[in-house]
């Protein structure tokens, strides 16, 4: 039976990196989310944050070290009365209102949405495919009420329900932003999951397995799930960009991570004020919003391609 299973999975494996690189989108996403979660990773290592140790008002709203080779006002504005040496040059992407350096935040920014965006997909996939699975199985009085209560949920704008729970969630800020983002999402789990079960279960291995006396939790377990998978890994890549754009959009609006911790889109409303003056502050949080969500829904599009079974690829 293993020796049988083994090579029938190794090529699946073959099939599924094959079409993988041939995928482009796929592979520009992937590498764009690659270097998300390397710089999520190691920006604690590389540069250990301190909200006041970080504090330097020396150098508050100094521009990009770059600016240094080409605007000498600048670069005399931040030199050292005592050396005489340019010291912003460390600031690759400059400093903010208060002297922190701008690229430090954006790097710990990183972290705080991967794990906003990883954490709150799992909740929403984990309660969304479970009671999707239940109700496409079992249908009746279930499905029925689930059917109900998902499309009042999906009635509404994914960012006011998000923002109703944040405003009334007593949970520190981090676990807000969790849960206000995981909630939205959990009825489009259900719904795909409920719309993939409903098929697989009457392909004629799942008839053939009752057939034989299987119960209803090996049926689920061991037909019923691992079929429905495709479309759910898709799914979670997408979500994760849009818990990202959800988790920022609750921190412009002051209801998401609180300060001082590096959040990007508590970057963003704290550099409103000088996006004139000091562009810097609201560029880098801003294009690494965009590189992240565009990288994670590449990646989406280039799993759909691969796991797509009608895939001629």
């Amino acid at each position: 039976m293993t020796a049988t299973v083994q090579p029938a999975r190794r090529a699946q494996q073959n099939v599924f990196w094959k079409r993988f690189r041939r995928s482009t989108p796929g592979k520009i996403g992937a590498v764009m989310v690659l270097v998300f979660v390397i710089a999520a990773v190691l920006a604690p290592i590389l540069h250990p944050y301190d909200a006041s140790r970080d504090l330097d008002y020396r150098y508050r709203l100094a521009p990009p070290s770059v600016s240094a080779v080409w605007d000498k006002d600048a670069a005399a504005k931040y030199t050292d009365p005592v050396s005489g040496k340019v010291d912003y040059g460390r600031h690759i992407f400059g400093t903010d209102n208060l002297g922190r350096d701008v690229a430090v935040r954006v790097w710990h920014g990183a972290r705080v949405s991967l794990i906003i965006g990883i954490v709150a997909t799992a909740i929403a996939l984990v309660i969304g495919s479970v009671l999707g699975l239940l109700a496409g199985y079992f249908g009746g009085l279930l499905d029925s009420t689930l059917g109900y209560v998902t499309d009042v949920l999906l009635a509404f704008p994914s960012i006011l329900i998000a923002i109703g729970i944040a405003s009334i969630s007593n949970l520190p800020g981090l676990y807000t932003v969790m849960l206000a983002v995981s909630i939205p999402q959990v009825p489009l789990y259900l719904r795909l999951t409920r719309s993939v079960v409903l098929s697989v279960r009457e392909r004629e291995f799942v008839q053939a397995a009752g057939a034989l006396g299987a119960g209803n939790g090996r049926m689920l377990y061991r037909h019923v799930l691992p079929n429905s998978l495709s479309p759910l890994i898709v799914q979670g890549a997408l979500s994760i960009a849009t818990a990202t754009i959800e988790a920022a959009a609750l921190g412009f609006l002051g209801l998401g991570v609180p300060p001082p911790n590096p959040e990007w889109g508590t970057m963003l409303s704290d550099s409103r004020e000088y996006y004139t003056s000091a562009a810097w502050t609201m560029i880098f949080p801003g294009l690494a919003i965009l590189f992240t969500v565009l990288g994670f829904n590449l990646l989406g599009d280039g799993l759909r391609d691969v796991l797509d079974p009608r895939s001629t690829q």
